[in-house]
């Protein structure tokens, strides 16, 4: 859970994630010579502030969205999310201007956002929930698991991987625009078939904490069956807990991919948790657990 904690407090709102980019190269060259098979990494200028690594002969890719939601400084004292953060009176929020450290308040007024600090903010800057992370012996809460822990199962399952691509994407919260350009890459260069979303759904009256990783059968987007079947055949071989999800609404980088011109399937996996997008995200230990675990298994055998 340390490597979870570290990638919760780099600030790395859509649209400033070449932070979280430098945290990853700097991980990944340090670790990388420990695990299983060494992979080839691949990052610059002509993919922004996104990062993947490839492993063997990839058939399957894992894209995991390195941003998280937040705020934009506008004018006077106000506010203009980022994403679709939760907004409550009080809300601790951090960032940085050119006049230092910034450590502020939310105040929601009249149906408006605006922060509660000495002095006025640089227009331009983000702001994200101050970091609070909790760990008991069932669950994890903190601001940004979503998606740090699906990066955090990204980089947990690379330790093992022999064959496959692991992307991390940007933009993801507001509106997405990395993946198109990356799946053009590796289409250009591997035989893709299959590509899994590493992202954090919601706990809901038919998914539930501690009960496993969540599959999700569709959300705004539908995924094609043929490939939803043959990932739950190989859930039920595995023997990990797991659930199926349904939803009709929320998207991830599996929408960008399903939009693409390429013959790839898709399928969104992962641990559902409470409080979405607030700074009190919570998740069970154990669906953590189910998440790395299938992950590694269906990265295997697809």
């Amino acid at each position: 859970m340390k490597l979870l904690e570290k990638l919760v407090n780099v600030h790395s709102p859509s649209g400033e994630e070449f932070r979280m980019k430098e945290f990853l190269l700097n991980y990944i060259t340090e670790q990388m010579h420990t695990w299983k098979v060494l992979p080839e990494l691949i990052y610059g200028e002509e993919f922004q502030d996104t990062v993947m690594m490839i492993f063997g002969k990839p058939r399957t890719a894992i894209f995991a969205h390195m941003d998280s939601i937040g705020f934009t400084v506008r004018y006077a004292d106000q506010l203009v999310p980022i994403g679709g953060p939760e907004a409550e009176m009080g809300f601790e929020l951090t960032g940085h201007d050119a006049m230092g450290p910034i450590h502020c308040k939310l105040r929601v007024q009249e149906g408006h956002l605006f922060y509660d600090f000495p002095r006025g903010i640089q227009r331009g800057t983000s702001l994200v929930f101050k970091s609070n992370f909790r760990l008991t012996e069932k669950y994890v809460q903190s601001p940004y698991l979503d998606n740090r822990l699906g990066m955090y199962n990204a980089l947990k399952v690379a330790e093992t991987l022999e064959n496959g691509v692991i992307a991390f994407t940007a933009y993801e919260e507001h509106g997405g625009g990395t993946v198109p350009f990356l799946l053009k890459y590796l289409m250009e260069r591997y035989p893709l078939r299959s590509a899994l979303v590493s992202d954090i759904t919601w706990v809901t009256e038919g998914v539930m904490p501690g009960k496993g990783v969540a599959i999700s059968l569709r959300d705004r987007n539908i995924p094609r069956k043929f490939f939803l079947d043959k990932i739950i055949q190989l859930a039920e071989k595995s023997g990990i807990p797991y659930q199926l999800e349904v939803e009709g609404n929320g998207s991830s980088d599996g929408r960008e991919i399903q939009a693409s011109p390429y013959p790839i399937d898709w399928c969104f996996i992962g641990a559902p948790e409470d409080y979405v997008h607030s700074p009190d995200e919570k998740v069970n230990l154990k669906d953590i657990k189910a998440m790395i675990s299938m992950y590694q298994y269906l990265m295997k055998n697809l």
